[in-house]
């Protein structure tokens, strides 16, 4: 049977783990073979290669904040829609809209997609 995931996630959590940039906390959120998609960039599958992933977009930035917005669950899926500010290496900040995608199987995520144009990030 599946369960309901906005009932039973705690997606606060998750956000605090990418607020500190936290990818060894953040990978513990998810399954062993979990499929991470960020924007329009490649899937990364499994612990090992996210955490590597991620760990090097943390070097990118100097910090950034989630703000979730409104959750919707169905199923074993959970809809985070919210705002992020990143802060940039030189100090400066933006803020940026985005939707996430999380699937689970169960308290583990499998399939984490974010819905995001990153590219302001990274504007001159």
């Amino acid at each position: 049977m599946t369960q309901n995931r906005a009932a039973s996630v705690d997606a606060g959590g998750l956000f605090d783990a990418i607020d500190a940039n936290d990818a060894t906390a953040f990978v513990g959120y998810l399954t062993d073979d979990a499929v991470f998609r960020f924007g329009s960039a490649a899937p990364v599958r499994g612990r090992a290669s996210i955490h590597a992933a991620v760990d090097g977009f943390f070097d990118t930035i100097a910090g950034c904040s989630h703000k979730v917005q409104s959750t919707f669950g169905s199923g074993s899926t959970l809809i985070c829609e919210g705002e992020v500010t990143y802060t940039r290496v030189d100090g400066s900040s933006i803020t940026l809209p985005f939707t996430d995608v999380l699937e689970y199987e169960d308290d583990l995520i499998s399939h984490y997609k974010i819905y995001m144009d990153i590219s302001p990030l990274y504007a001159v």
